[in-house]
């Protein structure tokens, strides 16, 4: 099946660190053109899976609260949710701008909503972390949480308990309409959520007509998502995986960054120079353009590297 290209890119009511949102007009023109299932090693936020229509597709992350917070949306009707979410605002006390606007919470945009919210978002934090998450509030709440926190992020501490503080902005107009449309393309979308290592995504069950692609931790930058630990035996580790996927004829594409502050990832470049089929998209980092030509290496060279040639792009 051919993998569609969404004229207008969908983004995800997640706003998940590393997501590619920003780079899809780059990375997806360089994806293979047929392909019967898409799987997504290190899936995030989705905004990757959700722009393309495979005929089917695989969203795969450790992260557990993402998975239920993704496999809970694919389950939920958007009217239903929206109902849901505005009980919840209203039963903590949290702000409504697209109905009341600034003024009436004696706030405005530049400062945001947060003075406000800082009450109703303490309490809502509070009870939520007493949940389980078999709770039918568990998932609604949380994207409340998500919504109301500091820059609309998911992020729980060691005791796994949601820690991140209040933000500046609401359920407003914009992520409203974010979610509805997220939700409308799950869908129409034949998804199934995973909850692995990317090590026990099985590769015999894939076939020459599928596609994997890998966006893992950056093993060479200091971004928060890389709290995980990842590190050189882990990116090794994938790097075999995906020579084990070549071998057996499966297409993969794997996002990554080559240099940055000074800093090169020697791992996967000496598996660049090894594999010398392999090749590597240098993209525009800065999302000025799309030009997918290797070109003077920024401060940062951000890279897309797959094991095929996409001959329609060529």
């Amino acid at each position: 099946m051919q993998i569609k290209r969404n004229v207008d890119i969908v983004k995800s009511p997640l706003n998940f660190t590393g997501g590619k949102y920003k780079l899809l007009p780059q990375i997806l023109p360089l994806f293979p053109n047929m392909v019967n299932t898409f799987v997504d090693l290190f899936c995030g936020g989705c905004n990757v899976a959700v722009n393309i229509s495979a005929k089917n597709i695989v969203c795969n992350d450790k992260d557990e609260k993402l998975i239920g917070l993704l496999s809970f949306f694919n389950q939920t009707k958007f009217n239903d949710l929206f109902l849901t979410i505005n009980k919840i605002i209203t039963d903590f006390n949290l702000s409504n701008s697209h109905k009341n606007g600034y003024a009436f919470y004696n706030c405005n945009s530049s400062n945001g909503l947060g003075k406000f919210n800082k009450t109703g978002f303490s309490n809502l934090r509070s009870y939520f972390n007493t949940l389980k998450t078999n709770n039918a509030l568990y998932f609604p709440m949380l994207y409340v949480l998500i919504v109301y926190a500091f820059n609309n992020q998911l992020r729980f501490n060691a005791d796994g308990k949601f820690n991140l503080p209040v933000g500046k902005r609401d359920f407003n107009i914009k992520m409203q309409n974010k979610l509805k449309l997220f939700l409308s393309v799950l869908e129409n979308r034949r998804i199934m959520f995973s909850c692995k290592d990317f090590s026990e995504i099985n590769s015999d069950m894939l076939s020459k007509n599928d596609f994997v692609y890998a966006d893992p931790p950056y093993l060479i930058t200091c971004a928060t998502y890389n709290e995980n630990k990842w590190n050189e035996s882990q990116e090794r580790k994938l790097l075999e995986y995906l020579d084990v996927l070549s071998e057996q004829g499966i297409r993969f594409a794997l996002s990554n960054v080559l240099s940055t502050d000074n800093k090169t990832n020697i791992i996967l470049q000496e598996w660049l120079n090894k594999n010398k089929n392999y090749i590597c998209h240098h993209l525009d980092f800065s999302y000025k353009n799309s030009n997918y030509h290797k070109k003077t290496i920024a401060k940062t060279d951000e890279v897309l590297i797959t094991n095929y040639v996409n001959k329609e792009n060529v």
